[in-house]
C-alpha cells in the first residue's frame, strides 16, 4: 500500500500559502465579497486561496486533476486534488475565526474515488489537523511537531457530546424531527459549525455530528481525518465516505444510533 507521505508533505505546502493568502485578508476592512447564484457568499480570499492552492499543483503535481469550489474541475485522471479554499466564509467575511482550508487527495479504486490524504487548516485558531491512509491522524503545528488523534469511547447516547451547524436544513429536509429527537438523547449539544465538529470527532472532544447537505469539497478532508482517528464517516444513508451529499460522523461506537435518529432508515 502507498504511503501517500509525500503527497502529505505537499498538502502542508499547500496548505501554508492558503493560510497566508487568507490570514492577509481576515478582518480587512476592504474585503471584497460577491454573492454566488446558490447565494452564499465568496470573498476575494476564497479566490486567491484557491489560485494559489492550483499554481502550487500545477508546478508540483501537473498531472493531477483538481476540484475546487471555486474554480471547478481541471483535468482528468485517477488522482484528484479537492479543495475548499475557506470552508466557513460566513464566518470569516464577519471576523469570526472558525473557518479553514480544506485540501484532499483522492484517488481511483474499484468503489471509485476515495480520499487518501487531507489536511484542514485553521490559521485563526492556530490549530491544523491531518490523515494520510494508512498512517492515522494528527494534529500540530507541523508534520514533525505533531499529537495523534484518538476518537472517543463514549459508548452511550445519554453519555455523548452532539455537534452541529443549523436548524434550516434538517428543517427543509423533513429530518427535523429525528434531528430533535436526538438532541434529546444525548448528554450535550453545540452549534460549532464547518469543519470543526469532525475534528472534534476526530480529537475525543466530540462523540458524534451530522449535517443534511453538503459538497465534496467539504467532506473529503475531514472524511479520512475522523476515519484515520478511528471513527467512522457516512453519508446519512450509511454509505461510507464523502458522497453521498451530507455526512454522519461518530466515534463508531455510536454511529448506528446516530443513523437511527437522522438517518435515512429513521
Amino acid at each position: 500500500m502507498p504511503d501517500y507521505l509525500d503527497d502529505l508533505r505537499l498538502a502542508h505546502v499547500l496548505a501554508d500559502a492558503a493560510d497566508a493568502a487568507t490570514m492577509d485578508r481576515f478582518k480587512a476592512l476592504d474585503l471584497k465579497v460577491e454573492t454566488k447564484p446558490d447565494m452564499t457568499p465568496v470573498s476575494e480570499a476564497d479566490k486567491t486561496a484557491e489560485e494559489r492552492i492550483r499554481n502550487h499543483l500545477q508546478r508540483a503535481r501537473p498531472r493531477d486533476a483538481v476540484l475546487g469550489e471555486e474554480y471547478g474541475v481541471a483535468g482528468t485522471g485517477p488522482r484528484r486534488w479537492v479543495i475548499d479554499p475557506i470552508d466557513g466564509t460566513k464566518n470569516y467575511v464577519r471576523g469570526v475565526p472558525v473557518w479553514a482550508t480544506l485540501i484532499s487527495l483522492m484517488e481511483a479504486g474499484e468503489g471509485g474515488f476515495r480520499p487518501v490524504v487531507g489536511v484542514v487548516s485553521a490559521p485563526a485558531l492556530n490549530r491544523r489537523w491531518w490523515a494520510a491512509e494508512g498512517n492515522g491522524a494528527f494534529s500540530g503545528r507541523s508534520l514533525t511537531s505533531a499529537s495523534r488523534l484518538h476518537v472517543s469511547r463514549v459508548s452511550r447516547l445519554a453519555d455523548a457530546s452532539f455537534a452541529y451547524s443549523s436548524l434550516t436544513g434538517w428543517e427543509e429536509q423533513g429530518r427535523l424531527n429525528g434531528f430533535l429527537d436526538l438532541t434529546r438523547s444525548v448528554w450535550r449539544t453545540r452549534a460549532y459549525g464547518d469543519f470543526w465538529p469532525y475534528m472534534m470527532v476526530a480529537e475525543g472532544t466530540v462523540d458524534l455530528c451530522a449535517e443534511p447537505e453538503l459538497s465534496l469539497w467539504d467532506m473529503a478532508a475531514t472524511s479520512i481525518v475522523v476515519t484515520e482517528a478511528g471513527g467512522s464517516f457516512t453519508g446519512l444513508d450509511g454509505r461510507p465516505g464523502p458522497h453521498s451529499g451530507n455526512a454522519a460522523a461518530s466515534n463508531g461506537l455510536l454511529h448506528d444510533e446516530l443513523l437511527d435518529h437522522v438517518g435515512d432508515r429513521r
